[in-house]
């Protein structure tokens, strides 16, 4: 039997999920898209605390542009925010989406803001 769109990414989320956990020094930088936003934020798992958060919905993300040019901003944004916090190193967190279009654009926005993963 096949398996549905979400099912095959729940099952995928879980097989990255074993290999990346988020620890104060290195927390997990997860990405989350849904068909109109994209969100990101820095999860530290030992303390189940969410450090610094950013989507496309917040105020000084200005929505011009295709969804792609709109994610790089919010890497960006991510990525100024984790300095600012004092994090440069990161766990990446695809979340079971592929590394592709929006999601790779977040990520690499986020590398030339200055987080290393």
């Amino acid at each position: 039997m096949a398996l549905s769109k979400l099912e095959r990414r729940q099952r995928i989320k879980r097989r990255i999920r074993k290999i990346s956990v988020g620890t104060a020094s290195k927390p997990r930088l997860s990405v989350f898209r849904s068909n109109k936003e994209i969100y990101a934020q820095l999860v530290d798992d030992n303390a189940g605390v969410t450090l610094v958060s950013v989507s496309s919905r917040d105020k000084e993300i200005e929505a011009k542009g295709n969804k792609i040019e709109i994610a790089s901003l919010v890497g960006k944004s991510i990525g100024e925010k984790a300095v600012a916090a004092g994090v440069e190193i990161v766990a990446f967190d695809r979340n079971g989406y592929l590394y592709h279009g929006r999601v790779k654009s977040l990520a690499e926005a986020a590398r030339e803001a200055g987080l290393k993963f």
